[in-house]
């Protein structure tokens, strides 16, 4: 295994544990997390695996077999790039009251980053986990997300929502996690492509984005400013769209109307996986790219593109996946369509000189776990 072999060279020493942990793709639910609502997300087959060892001082070796360098500090607030995300996990559990104190890590990640696919999560998770069971903290899975997203938003400094941590953490093999993110509770619904002649693909555009950036804060604030016009405490609660429509304008108008609608989309297609329809899920995924793309203003002409291009190709339907501006695109597939779709893809961006996107297929996999 690469993380222990370096782990080894790097420290001289055996670690006492390796884990790892998933990206996720988000089926649909999007930007529906940090208001209270409905995610439905699966996680994929790549990750982050971390080997590692406590150390009984405050100090932080790292070593990244993807970003280089052995960043090493005691301080926290030293700590630099993606060493940052680490640096969180260990904050946010000393700000709970847990005695964590030093630790010697190696993380070695194959999920890309900037993909759409939760790399971070997959590295606060896997760092979460692995603190967990280490120190003997007890923590549950969600706490371990919780933990997780505590450090991405006080720490790091994204806004993000639980969606993304908790996939990584409590997804499971051959299951979407419906998660309801005001109430936290979980269900795990089976999604059975092969079994129905499917395939999901993955289509990464290239176009790496950043969330710490504003337009990810700003579409938040937008939601907010929103909810706090209705007299709502999130956009989750608001019954009645057409009524609250009427009450806004602008860019709260149209958030509003994306977040309800895509929580109605995701109540819709979980009523569709549990009758067995998979294959008309897609008219669902279609109509969620559209909103994300009119009413969210998140996505980017490779994403649209992308999806454009997919169902043209023979997909039954297709969407951005992940927080937008840029990352992936996914596309619901049938077997005997999947070189055409990919040659559609590839295609449309090669009329519009851009490089291929990678494409590749997913399959809903296991959540964070111990390997060693």
């Amino acid at each position: 295994m690469r993380a222990v072999e370096a782990f080894r060279e790097t420290f001289g020493a055996e670690p006492q544990g390796v884990w790892r942990a998933p990206g996720r793709v988000n089926l649909i639910g999007e930007h529906t997390d940090y208001n209270d609502g409905l995610v439905l997300p699966f996680a994929v087959p790549w990750g982050v695996t971390a080997a590692v060892s406590p150390r009984e001082d405050g100090v932080v070796r790292l070593r990244s077999l993807q970003a280089g360098g052995t960043p090493t500090f005691e301080s926290l607030e030293d700590a630099e790039g993606w060493a940052r995300y680490v640096a969180g996990v260990l904050w946010a559990l000393r700000e709970a009251g847990h005695p964590v104190r030093g630790v010697d890590l190696v993380v070695d990640g194959d999920v890309p980053r900037g993909a759409g696919l939760a790399s971070s999560a997959a590295l606060e998770v896997a760092v979460g986990t692995a603190l967990n069971e280490l120190y003997g903290l007890g923590l549950s899975k969600m706490e371990v997300a919780l933990a997780a997203r505590r450090a991405e938003n006080g720490f790091v400094g994204v806004p993000c929502g639980i969606l993304d941590q908790a996939a990584s953490a409590l997804a499971e093999e051959g299951k979407a996690l419906f998660m309801d993110c005001r109430s936290l509770g979980t269900r795990n619904i089976p999604f059975d492509l092969a079994g129905h002649g499917l395939r999901l693909l993955i289509v990464d555009t290239g176009v790496r984005h950043d969330l710490t950036d504003e337009r990810y804060a700003r579409r938040r604030q937008d939601c907010e400013n929103a909810a706090k016009r209705l007299g709502v405490a999130s956009l989750r609660d608001v019954t009645d769209l057409a009524g609250a429509l009427g009450r806004l304008s602008g860019d709260e108008r149209r958030r509003t109307q994306h977040v309800v609608t895509e929580n109605h989309r995701v109540e819709a297609l979980i009523g569709l996986l549990r009758a067995g329809a998979v294959r008309e899920i897609g008219a669902l995924l279609n109509a969620s790219h559209l909103s994300l793309r009119d009413q969210f203003e998140v996505s980017c002409p490779e994403l649209d593109v992308a999806v454009e291009a997919s169902v043209r190709g023979g997909a039954r339907g297709a969407r951005m996946t992940g927080g937008g501006f840029g990352g992936s695109a996914i596309a619901l597939v049938p077997d005997e369509r999947v070189q055409s779709v990919r040659e559609s893809v590839t295609g449309a961006y090669a009329e519009r000189g851009w490089a291929a996107p990678e494409i590749y297929p997913a399959s809903p996999s296991a959540g964070a776990r111990r390997l060693a």
